[in-house]
């Protein structure tokens, strides 16, 4: 299956990208660069153009120790594969091809034979960095699933500049400051396809765990507005991601038109506490639930929460496309 693209970059006011002197101008303030980082420890590849490499000699590394720290211990070498986009040999000196701490890949093709390949390669979420022509072709080619556009408070007049794509249609899902930049996320696709990528992706805040899951959980209302999200252990280690949310909405009126997206199946038993997820959702009246990756019998000798719901006239949808992101950090600690 292809990975989950993550498409990121810091634009200046007047939506220039750099600008057009020899040396590369970093836009970002210290906060925002610090993110940045935090996000390439969430992936599983970077990628960027032969032109960035030639213009700028990244390394293309995680550069916290206790973020590859964080990586190592739940498995995954200490910084994501490095992959560059050239038709071309790559200078044999280029730091993302000498410095240690990574593979790097050097891949031709259009955006879809390139993913092809990466998720043949088992990458499941990959952070493309740019730079100005990579990130047209990817949002061009509607595989873009999140864009996070970092505005800094700068005019630079001249430069390359940051262009999409005419038929993209992006949803945002945040806006907030870092720093003294402004961090704008968007999502593309279907509403199920949108709010389910964002609840796998929400599994990162889960505190770790050896004996439970780490499970995101958004609930949408009818009009499209998120009513609340939730995770794993979040106000407390016994805490299921739907309990968390379920329990901010108590007596929410719009709960029965509202659609749960959870990145595992709601379970239908549990050791811990009296009420499984299914029976929460029951009785709270949710609609709908849309979930990504069926709960395997590892801890328990499991009912199905599903068969529960549909017993119970609530609509389930299984998105299976979305399971390997749900999975992917399942049992990973925060960085």
């Amino acid at each position: 299956m292809r990975p989950h693209v993550l498409a990121s970059c810091a634009v200046s006011l007047d939506g220039f990208l750099d600008d057009a002197s020899p040396r590369r101008l970093v836009l970002s303030g210290p906060e925002d660069l610090d993110r940045v980082d935090a996000e390439r420890a969430h992936v599983d590849a970077i990628l960027v153009g032969a032109g960035t490499v030639r213009a700028d000699d990244p390394r293309l590394l995680v550069r916290s120790a206790a973020r590859r720290a964080a990586r190592t211990a739940c498995g995954q070498v200490p910084s994501p594969l490095r992959v560059v986009l050239s038709g071309r040999p790559v200078d044999p000196a280029a730091r993302v091809l000498t410095e240690p701490g990574a593979d790097t890949v050097v891949l031709a093709g259009s955006p879809g034979e390139v993913l092809d390949d990466l998720g043949g390669r088992g990458v499941v979420r990959l952070m493309v960095e740019g730079g100005a022509g990579v990130l047209r072709e990817f949002l061009a080619a509607g595989v873009v699933d999140e864009l996070q556009l970092v505005v800094a408070p700068r005019l630079v007049g001249d430069g390359p500049r940051f262009t999409g794509a005419p038929e993209s249609v992006p949803h945002l899902v945040e806006t907030r400051g870092v720093g003294d930049d402004l961090l704008l996320r968007y999502r593309f696709g279907a509403p199920d396809d949108r709010h389910l990528a964002e609840a796998c992706i929400l599994t990162e805040r889960c505190p770790p765990s050896a004996s439970a899951f780490s499970v995101g959980c958004v609930v949408v209302g009818d009009d499209g507005s998120v009513l609340g999200v939730g995770w794993s252990r979040r106000d407390d280690p016994l805490d299921h991601a739907e309990e968390g949310v379920l329990r901010d909405l108590a007596g929410d009126p719009r709960l029965p038109g509202a659609t749960l997206y959870s990145s595992l199946e709601p379970c239908g038993q549990r050791a811990s506490r009296p009420d499984s997820c299914a029976t929460l959702i029951e009785r709270a009246g949710v609609g709908r639930v849309v979930y990504a990756w069926r709960e395997p019998p590892e801890f328990v000798a499991l009912p199905s929460g599903v068969a529960q719901l549909d017993r119970a006239g609530i609509t389930t949808t299984h998105l299976p496309r979305w399971e390997p992101l749900a999975r992917r950090c399942a049992r990973c600690a925060p960085q």
